[in-house]
């Protein structure tokens, strides 16, 4: 049997029909995830256990070639391309229910069209997952009876209609029959179920694969996103939030390390360098004595943390071991193993604690000592934590600020410099291919555990006559919470940074280690494919902007303009695995009311006001800013998500209420309270209307002292106590003088008597005592 033109015709309508079929709000097409096959060097496993992958592009691609002699050949391989998405997914998942929507639309128009054959069979295709697997399963139960001696024939048995019983066995023995898992999709061992007979035997296999969206909304697989009304899908981060992440990320593909480029270039007398270096990472102290290196010495030499690039045995004795034995083949295998150990002790230690920083600033030392320009030492000190810049977020200032009222080292600009360089492609460094919207950890001179997050708009090689040749990246810089004055009741997304507009050029020795940063609308879905993000690789999400100037939160709406101009709208751009809904992330309290002093050049404070049409640094003038409640001024932070941080959670639209503390544990710290006017008087709520607050301008504030560790300005319950104090005793220069002058004359005529004593002889001194 041909296909005719006739039945041609009707079959491209119904695929038509079937790629026009969209979820309930209209916001995605069912069958996007169904056009192309699925990405054989991501999901390897995906073709070890389905026999026939089908795409609906590749049949009508088919189709138009005259490549198909039967129409049922054509219903069969597109009852595939569900048939195959069913067995491979969970039943709970949106893929899978998609599938099962398309499936039985494409059975009823098939049905609906008179010019083609009704289908031969009901059940799936013999060449389908359902059947060969089936198959498989039936194969291994009659090999099994057949080895096994007779049983002896026992009484009979009650007849089950459990169809489970009566496949338990070759479900189990098919799965082993199954090939194994070769790529990289999942860690997890293969779970079997099976709900009746015509079901599939089930996921021996990893998540849906990376190209489904979340239910009833847009995903955003490539391109930069616009914020969408998220309130009707509001889903706290509770444990079945963190289910979805897990399921997710079990299946991602793994970071394959550090490439071949961009290590230490090959040098006489290298075999001596490799030890001075082990050796100078291993002596460095702090100011008091301190070794930096305990922190990498803690490590076990095992390797077993997960996410890592290598797995094999690595610590610092052992690469200082090879280095005195010249075990080493090259200066590349040298500078890589001691990259793979700086890798290995930033996952051990927590970040932003204090062992955290002294890894990142001996990694710092370490590019510092390899760089075309190293110190003289040892021993090595520097002011900046060996960092390129002279300050980091929230104490450094821009070029040119009309401000220096603060004396902050001036380090960042505005916009992206072009002077005395040129512009390139990419930079390479120790292993990383930095590209133009990379995101990286670069070197942070105030707090090293803090390292500076930033996205690069720009990669150049420097044409300055000191730094001829040399590669680097200019950068926009985003700052952490505690990097921020912000009111005390504002909440943060976990690992949650805001947007500045400080820009600034570090060299590729202050580069750290490739991280993602995502904005909401994207971090919600899912997470970043590669190669923009890998799991272990650090990941934050930005909500807002933030004014350093005017210390004021702005919620992005217009995710295009934070990004790199090269790569707004397209669709290579950080494209997104989709979650099976939308997760939002814990919500934290304000960091400086942990309980800890917090390092940090932020701190509790409100926005500060300026003049309408004052000039600001940066551009622009003052504007009046609407006092009402609600001002979009972003001051509470996010309101979804599972809140967890100290105190109650705010409810957005209501007052914030003061934060109710409870009894100091043994040994704890206080926390920092907040000692603002309006809590103190009983909250916003008690006052109402009846009180009105005016801000101190910063003309007046800069009289009063402030708190070390808010750095608000200090105010007092009640006024000082009218009580006259008496007045401290003053004295003339001339009594002064005369009183020393009189104790000094008193001082010289002990000393003469003294020395009158000393010269009496023997005879005066008897005389003198009889006459005592």
């Amino acid at each position: 049997m041909t296909v005719t033109t006739a039945q041609k015709s009707a079959i491209q309508e119904i695929i038509q029909v079937i790629k026009s079929v969209t979820s309930p709000k209209k916001k995605r097409n069912l069958s996007d995830p169904f056009l192309d096959l699925v990405d054989r060097d991501a999901w390897a496993n995906y073709y070890e256990v389905i026999p026939e992958p089908r795409c609906l592009n590749g049949i009508s691609h088919n189709l138009q070639q005259g490549s198909y002699k039967d129409p049922l050949q054509i219903y069969d391989d597109l009852s595939l391309v569900f048939l195959n998405a069913l067995y491979y997914n969970e039943p709970a998942s949106q893929i899978h229910k998609d599938a099962e929507t398309l499936k039985n639309i494409l059975e009823s128009e098939w049905k609906n069209r008179t010019v083609l054959p009704p289908p031969a069979r009901n059940s799936p295709p013999p060449t389908s997952a359902q059947k060969v697997h089936g198959q498989l399963a039936k194969q291994q139960l009659q090999s099994q009876s057949q080895s096994q001696p007779q049983p002896q024939p026992q009484p009979p048995t009650p007849v089950t209609s459990d169809p489970t019983v009566t496949l338990a066995a070759s479900v189990k023995s098919a799965v082993q029959q199954l090939p194994p898992q070769t790529g990289t999709s999942s860690s997890s061992p293969p779970t079997v179920e099976l709900q009746a007979p015509q079901q599939s035997l089930a996921s021996n296999h990893p998540s849906s694969p990376p190209r489904m969206s979340s239910p009833d909304m847009d995903v955003d697989v490539g391109g930069t996103p616009e914020p969408e009304n998220m309130g009707a899908d509001d889903m706290a981060r509770d444990g079945e939030s963190d289910l979805v992440v897990q399921q997710l990320e079990r299946g991602l593909p793994r970071w394959e390390g550090f490439g071949d480029f961009g290590w230490m270039k090959e040098k006489e007398e290298s075999e001596e360098r490799w030890l001075e270096l082990v050796l100078a990472i291993k002596s460095h102290k702090d100011a008091v004595g301190n070794r930096y290196a305990t922190a990498i010495e803690a490590i076990p030499e095992e390797t077993n943390l997960p996410y890592l690039s290598f797995s094999f045995p690595l610590s610092l004795k052992l690469i200082e071991t090879r280095a005195r034995a010249k075990a080493y083949t090259s200066n590349k295998a040298f500078d890589k193993e001691v990259a793979q150990l700086f890798e290995k002790a930033r996952r051990w230690h927590e970040p932003g604690s204090d062992l955290y920083g002294h890894v990142l600033l001996l990694h710092r030392l370490y590019q510092t000592l390899t760089s075309p320009l190293p110190p003289s030492g040892p021993p090595y000190v520097s002011s900046t934590n060996f960092a390129s810049l002279r300050a980091g977020p929230g104490t450094a200032r821009p070029l040119h600020s009309s401000s220096d009222a603060e004396k902050l080292p001036a380090v960042t600009t505005f916009r992206v410099s072009s002077k005395d360089r040129t512009f390139v492609d990419e930079v390479t460094y120790r292993g990383w291919s930095i590209k133009l919207a990379d995101w990286l950890h670069l070197s942070n001179p105030d707090d090293p555990s803090k390292p500076i997050i930033a996205q690069v708009f720009k990669c150049y090689v420097s044409d300055e006559p000191a730094k001829k040749g040399q590669p680097g990246v200019t950068a926009c810089w985003y700052y952490r919470p505690e990097q921020t004055f912000h009111p005390a009741q504002r909440q943060f997304w976990e690992n949650e940074v805001f947007k500045t507009s400080h820009f600034a050029d570090h060299p590729v020795e202050d580069i750290i280690e490739k991280i993602a940063c995502q904005f909401t609308a994207r971090h919600i879905r899912g997470r970043p494919r590669p190669p923009s993000w890998y799991l272990g690789w650090p990941l934050y999400v930005c909500d807002s902007r933030y004014n350093d100037r005017e210390r004021i939160f702005v919620k992005i709406k217009n995710w295009n303009s934070c990004v790199p101009e090269e790569v707004r709208k397209s669709a290579d751009f950080m494209p997104i695995y989709p979650f099976e809904r939308m997760v939002f992330p814990r919500r934290f309290g304000s960091p400086f009311l942990k309980g800890t002093r917090v390092r940090g050049p932020g701190g509790i404070g409100e926005s500060v006001d300026r003049a309408e049409g004052e000039r600001i640094e940066g551009g622009g003038t003052g504007r009046k800013r609407s006092r009402k409640p609600g001002a979009p001024t972003d001051i509470s932070g996010p309101s979804k998500g599972l809140y967890v941080g100290v105190g109650p959670a705010t409810v957005p639209g209501t007052p914030a209420q003061p934060a109710a503390y409870a009894p100091l544990a043994a040994g704890a710290q206080p926390r920092a309270e907040d000692r603002s006017i309006v809590t103190a008087a009983g909250g916003a709520a008690v006052l109402g209307n009846n009180a009105s607050m005016e801000k101190l301008s910063a003309e007046t504030a800069k009289h009063f002292d402030r708190d070390p560790d808010t750095n608000e300005v200090l105010w007092f319950a009640a006024p000082p106590l009218n009580i006259a104090r008496k007045p401290a005793p003053s004295y003339s220069l001339e009594y002064l003088h005369w009183l020393a002058t009189k104790r000094r004359g008193v001082e010289v005529d002990e000393e003469e008597e003294g020395a009158k004593r000393a010269r009496m002889t023997a005879t005066e001194t008897v005389e003198r005592l009889l006459l005592e």
